[in-house]
C-alpha cells in the first residue's frame, strides 16, 4: 500500500511535469532534439498533414516513418499553390496543417491568409520559417511571422530558420536541403511543435 507522503510526492511530480509542458509557448520556435522519441508516434500523428516543397520532400521518409500519413511535397512548388492544395482536400484535412513553402520564391500575405482560410476555422496551421540563402528569405520569414501574429490560436510559427542556424550541418552546402540528420531533426521539430499546441 502506498504511503500518504509517497502519494503526495507522486502528485507533485505530475503537477511539475504538467507545468513544464504548459510553459512551452505555442507560437514560438520548437527546440527539436533528434535523439528524443517523437511525441506524435501515436494516433496524434494521423492528425497532421504536411504541405511543402523540396525541403520537406527531403524529410518525407522520416515524416512517414514517424506516422504522418500525408506528406504532400513537391520540388519547385511555390507558396501560391498552397491555398488550392488545401481547398482540394476540403473536409478531409486533419486538425493540424503544416506548411513549408516559400523556398522557391515569394511568400505573400495573401498566400498565408489564403491557406489559413482554406484550412477552415477549426484547424491549426503551422508555418515553417525558411532557411534559404536567397534575397527573399528575410522578407518571406517576416510575412510568415506577421501573418501568424494576426491569427492567434489558428496559426503558429515553427522556426526552422533558427534551428538551421543552430545546426548548420543539418543541411547541405546549399544551405537549404536536408542531410539525413536534418531530416530527422526536421520531423521531430514539426511533431514537437504540433504536440505543444495541442
Amino acid at each position: 500500500m502506498t504511503s500518504e507522503p509517497s502519494t503526495r510526492l507522486l502528485r507533485l511530480g505530475v503537477l511539475v511535469l504538467s507545468g513544464l509542458v504548459l510553459l512551452v509557448p505555442m507560437s514560438s520556435s520548437a527546440n527539436a532534439d533528434p535523439a528524443l522519441p517523437s511525441p506524435a508516434r501515436d494516433s496524434a500523428a494521423s492528425s497532421i498533414i504536411t504541405i511543402g516543397d523540396s525541403v520537406m520532400l527531403g524529410a518525407r521518409w522520416v515524416l512517414k516513418k514517424d506516422g504522418i500519413a500525408v506528406v504532400d511535397a513537391l520540388k519547385n512548388r511555390q507558396a501560391s499553390a498552397g491555398s488550392a492544395l488545401l481547398k482540394k482536400r476540403g473536409s478531409s484535412l486533419p486538425m493540424n496543417v503544416v506548411v513549408h513553402l516559400g523556398t522557391n520564391g515569394t511568400f505573400t500575405a495573401d498566400d498565408c491568409t489564403g491557406m489559413i482560410s482554406a484550412a477552415g476555422p477549426t484547424r491549426r496551421v503551422f508555418f515553417l520559417t525558411l532557411a534559404v540563402p536567397r534575397r527573399w528569405e528575410a522578407k518571406n520569414n517576416a510575412v510568415i511571422r506577421e501573418c501568424v501574429a494576426a491569427h492567434p490560436g489558428r496559426a503558429f510559427v515553427i522556426d526552422w530558420n533558427a534551428m538551421v542556424a543552430q545546426h548548420p550541418k543539418w543541411v547541405y552546402s546549399d544551405g537549404t536541403h536536408l542531410r539525413p540528420a536534418g531530416a530527422t531533426g526536421y520531423s521531430r521539430m514539426i511533431e514537437q511543435a504540433v504536440a505543444a499546441a495541442s
